[in-house]
């Protein structure tokens, strides 16, 4: 797959934004390792190569296992994560696929069980930016280096 074009000198104020609201986002306190796991929940469900590829080595690099990483497409059969995790990890799947869940309640109920009020609009936040990226790349066909 050829990459269509490229959106950072294509559009390169847009992506400055993107970036420095990526910049807001990772300090906002949702932990680094668990920021990297939505990312990568949200990237595997949208097939974006880019983001998998980006996100499981920025996953390694802050102590993620191989077996959790090789996981997280399976988290609800595994007993390798927290709740607190599979919270988030529930309510990454449903913001990603919010035309087919509309962020169920059962969902909500369970991530305001494990997350402040503020933690979750941060998390909120982190996974609609990881969707915003990943509609990008794979518009624009960005590929793994």
């Amino acid at each position: 797959m050829e990459q269509r074009l490229d959106m950072y000198k294509t559009s390169p104020d847009a992506i400055k934004a993107l970036v420095a609201l990526e910049t807001a986002v990772s300090k906002l306190g949702i932990e680094p390792a668990l920021q990297e796991l939505v990312r990568l929940r949200a990237s595997q469900i949208n097939g974006c190569a880019f983001c998998v590829d980006l996100h499981s080595s920025d996953a390694r690099k802050k102590g993620e296992t191989e077996r959790r990483l090789n996981a997280v497409t399976v988290w609800r059969e595994t007993p390798f994560f927290t709740p607190r995790e599979r919270a988030a990890l529930a309510w990454t799947e449903a913001l990603t696929r919010i035309a087919d869940t509309h962020a169920p309640d059962a969902d909500y109920a369970d991530l305001a069980e494990h997350f402040t009020e503020a933690e979750r609009v941060n998390l909120t936040l982190a996974i609609g930016l990881i969707n915003v990226w990943n509609r990008l790349s794979v518009a624009f066909r960005k590929m793994p280096a």
